[in-house]
Order: C-alpha cells, then structure tokens, then sequence
C-alpha cells in the first residue's frame, strides 16, 4: 500500500528496519555481553548492571524450571516497577514460561478471573498482595505462590529502614508459612546462575497481556517474542535512542503494555538505563530527575500535568530530559508547551493498543506535530482511515 507519511519523517528515520528473528530475552543477553559493567537498573541508590540483571535473571528461570515450568506455562508477575519485576520478567521467558501482568492494585474479583482465565501455575507477587491471592488461590490453578518486598533491593540502609516506614504507612503484613509459600530471596541464592537451555523461537507467545479493548470484560492479547522485539526496535529508532546512552525515567508501570514496552524493552534492547520508580509521586519523580539525569520519559499527560503545576517545580534541574511521548490518551496543546518550557526537551503524542504490542504511531520528534494528532505509523506499519458505513 501507499505510504503518504513517509515524507514526513524525522532525517534519519527508516520507512523499514531490520529485526532479529530471536527471542525477547536475547536483548538482554546481547546488552549484557557487549555492556557488562553499564547500569541496567537504578532503584533508590541501589545499582544493578547488565552482566549482574542477566544472571539475576538466569536465575529465576531455573527457579521456575524446579517449580515444573515448562514452555508454555502461564506464570503471573503482580509486581510494580522493581528490579524483581525486570529480572522475573526476563527469567520467566528464558524458562519458556508464559508472563502474565497482574496490576498489584486489583482487588480479589479482578485477580480472580485473571488467574483463572489465563491458567496461571505460579505467581511471584509483592509481600503485600498475599491476603487477597490465597483468598482467591483455591479457586485457580496456582501451585506455587513466591513472595517478594520492595526492600529486597533496596541500598543497606534503606532496608533497614524499610519495616518502620511499611509499618507506618500500613503497608507491612505477617506472612503466614504455608507448604506452596515461597520467599524470592531464599530461592534465588541458591540458583544456578548459568543460561537455561535454549528452546524459545521468535514466534512463541511471549504474554498474556489483558486488556479491557472495547468491552468492559478484560481479554488476555497475546503476544508473541517477535511482536514485542518489533515494537521495541520501532519505539528505540523512533526515539532516536543511541545505545548504552539512555536514562529511562520507569514510572509507566510495567504491568501495562505501554511501561513495558515503552520503559521495559526499549530500554533493554538499547542497553540504557532504568531509573525506576514503583508509583507516581510528583516531589520524587522531580527529585528523581535531578539526580539521576534521564533523558527519556514515557508518560501520560496527567504526569506531565501535576509536574507543570507542581508549587517550585522551577527550582528543580529538569533540562536532562531530551525527548518524551505520551500515550494512554490525548495530549493537550498547552500541556506539551509548558512542560517543553521547564525541560527544554521534546514531548510528543503516540497512540497504540494493547494487541499492537502496543505503539502503532507517534508525532515525529523534531519534526512537525499537530494538535491533537496521533501522529504518523512506525516504519513497517499500514494504517487506513475509513468510514464506519462503507469500510
């Protein structure tokens, strides 16, 4: 089909790109190899490099492998955005597991009909989720139930501190022991940190992602290894991201399609950076930018609008921050301006759809952007505008 947007691409933007037939897993592995000492994860001070992520993550696959995982099994990550959730992620595929995202907010009836629905054998789960996973666990096919904290990687210090400030905030729970109970750190120092055997194609289903789509009723799209290393490769190219030189602010949680691509594999695929970040809070994302220095940051407009009004938002250093898109809605006009303003980088609107992978379109960077536009299709993708009536 015929492309009229192709004019309008940024210098240096390919209408076609070139992409591995592997696995998604194998970004790591490759950034791992070629980037072994650069910092692949930054959470509150503490630092995890590529080489160490990658047998973080060799680890966890052989964790699910004594579990019984096989190829093809539906395992569940009810994480935010935490080293744990970035090394289970890439351990279950390199398992040949199935990852299914479970939003850890989801009360007992919508993680009910998700375990269920999707099959899933074992879930790795923030500490605080237990209450409502064994109130619904009878009624799945879970068999195994791992536990994680958000201080299990935390700097010293910080965990420490970590039990009076849960305690505090209401946040701290007393887990009870049960034969299918699992804690992440005790299984994890004893596995074998080498690569599992290699038995993934490109073309096997790599997640269960769930989406509401049109309907209220939540469907699991499943994508496969090749769809979501595609769309990281068109979202890194686009972004104009250089290898091993990224800062990606990973706040977008990655339960949802968009964090995980956008953040996640981008990231991953290019050897960056993630500062991460499990919620959005407006005082620490600003303090995270000025300390950490990310030039990317994918977000939606409500982020960027509690930063433009946020009281003494001048005061922070800002000016890192070389490019943005938002997604999950519409991008006001005014909005991007100001926050351009503030950072002196680029804010662009993207659109795209859990079943995509998900980014499908995108404004061009330093090209032109229109108001309230979706912006143009990625290189390799068609798109057509049509009328309801006559297709």
């Amino acid at each position: 089909m015929e492309k009229p947007w192709l004019q309008f691409y940024d210098a240096g933007v390919e209408a076609s790109l070139k992409y591995p037939d592997h696995p998604l897993h194998h970004f790591l592995t490759h950034s791992a190899a070629r980037f072994p000492q650069h910092p692949a994860l930054k959470f509150y001070g503490k630092t995890i490099r590529y080489r160490e992520l990658d047998e973080l993550s060799n680890r966890f696959a052989h964790v699910l492998r004594t579990f019984g995982i096989r190829k093809g099994d539906r395992v569940a990550l009810m994480l935010p955005n935490t080293p744990q959730c970035v090394i289970a992620f890439y351990g279950a595929l390199k398992a040949g597991a199935v990852v299914v995202h479970v939003n850890p907010l989801y009360v007992e009836r919508e993680l009910e009909f998700q375990l269920k629905d999707s099959g899933a054998k074992l879930i790795l789960a923030l500490d605080r989720c237990y209450p409502r996973i064994r109130s619904v666990m009878p009624r799945t096919a879970l068999r195994q139930v791992i536990l994680t904290g958000v201080q299990d990687y935390l700097p010293a210090f910080l965990r420490l501190l970590y039990p009076i400030k849960a305690r505090r905030e209401g946040n701290w729970i007393k887990v009870p022991k049960e034969p299918f109970l699992y804690e992440f750190q005790s299984l994890m120092k004893t596995a074998d940190r080498t690569t599992p055997p290699e038995e993934i194609k490109a073309d096997d289903i790599a997640l269960f992602q769930y989406t509401g789509g049109t309907t209220g009723q939540a469907k699991g799209a499943m994508l496969t290894h090749r769809n979501l290393v595609y769309n990281a490769i068109q979202s890194a190219h686009w972004m104009g991201m250089a290898e091993a030189s990224e800062v990606i602010l990973a706040v977008v949680p990655f339960f949802h399609c968009y964090g995980l691509t956008a953040c996640m594999n981008v990231s991953v695929c290019s050897a960056g950076t993630m500062v991460l970040l499990p919620r959005f809070q407006t005082r620490e994302v600003l303090e995270s930018i000025q300390k950490e220095r990310p030039t990317f940051f994918p977000g939606i407009q409500a982020m960027y609008v509690a930063i433009n009004n946020f009281p003494g938002v001048e005061k922070y250093n800002l000016s890192s921050i070389r490019a943005c898109i938002s997604g999950a809605g519409p991008l006001h006009l005014e909005v991007q301006e100001r926050f351009e303003a503030l950072t002196g980088g680029k804010i662009v609107e993207g659109y795209g759809m859990t079943e995509a992978s998900p980014v499908t379109h995108a404004n061009p960077v330093c090209g032109k952007r229109k108001k309230g536009s979706i912006g143009l299709p990625f290189p390799d993708t068609e798109a057509r505008v049509v009328d309801l009536e006559t297709g």
